[in-house]
């Protein structure tokens, strides 16, 4: 019988262990994640209102440019897989409420930073260190946005998601 640990490890191995056309369907499941941060961050960095929002709106709009740029790195790595860069957002959630925006934001970069982090393990398993290397530029800032967020909330950091994939 095989103790929890090897089988943990086996399971995690696998999740590892995809196809060059899986990763890429993987990595535009991300691309899509991008588009959706671009696009919350620049519409909730002109929706959030009052003075205790001044600072983190203009924050929010900084994190639109970088998210932009995370973008244009995953779509070029697609294409250097072969595949073809998606073009559809994931949902942008909307509210009234500020508080509310911050913490669709905090949520999303939560789940963005598991996928990466368990995306660099995926191009490492191919071999293809560059891709690994690209992500790991990227968690940085998505790292930075999540205490930024924690921050506006004035909450702690929350962990990472951990994704069964």
């Amino acid at each position: 019988m095989q103790s929890n640990s090897s089988t943990e490890k086996g399971i995690m191995e696998k999740n590892y262990n995809v196809t060059r056309e899986q990763l890429v369907d993987l990595l535009n499941e991300d691309l899509s994640r991008e588009y959706q941060a671009v696009i919350a961050y620049t519409v909730y960095s002109q929706i959030i209102k009052g003075a205790a929002y001044t600072d983190i709106a203009r924050e929010l709009q900084k994190h639109a440019g970088e998210e932009l740029e995370h973008a244009i790195k995953i779509a070029k790595q697609i294409d250097y897989l072969g595949g073809t860069p998606t073009t559809v957002p994931k949902e942008v959630k909307l509210s009234e409420k500020p508080e509310e925006l911050l913490r669709f934001d905090l949520e999303n970069e939560r789940e963005t930073i598991a996928n990466y982090r368990l995306r660099i393990r995926q191009a490492e398993a191919m071999g293809e260190f560059a891709l690994s290397e690209a992500l790991r530029d990227i968690i940085v800032q998505e790292q930075e946005h999540l205490t930024d967020l924690a921050d506006a909330l004035g909450i702690d950091v929350p962990l990472p998601k951990k994704l069964e994939k």
